[in-house]
């Protein structure tokens, strides 16, 4: 049976993005299985909604700083 870390919610976040992502999707997997203890659902929910809002924060951090680069307007992306 998959084990949610034993950090706390609020300690130990990634050090980047792609790692808090990754941990995000492998803990929603587990917390979807459905194959969790009760006694760990919810320190797997307080840790996901850690890592959201670490995931939250860098992504908004990247979009200011795009918005300082564009003069103050975000303007759509636009693939070629």
């Amino acid at each position: 049976m998959p084990k949610v870390p034993t950090t706390s919610p609020a300690s130990a976040l990634p050090d980047n993005y792609e790692a808090a992502l990754q941990e995000l999707e492998q803990l929603v997997a587990q917390l979807e299985s459905g194959q969790m203890p009760l006694d760990q659902l919810l320190s797997g929910y307080q840790r996901g909604a850690a890592l959201l809002g670490f995931c939250r924060d860098k992504l908004q951090a990247v979009e200011d700083q795009i918005k300082v680069l564009e003069g103050g307007q975000l303007k759509p992306w636009n693939e070629a």
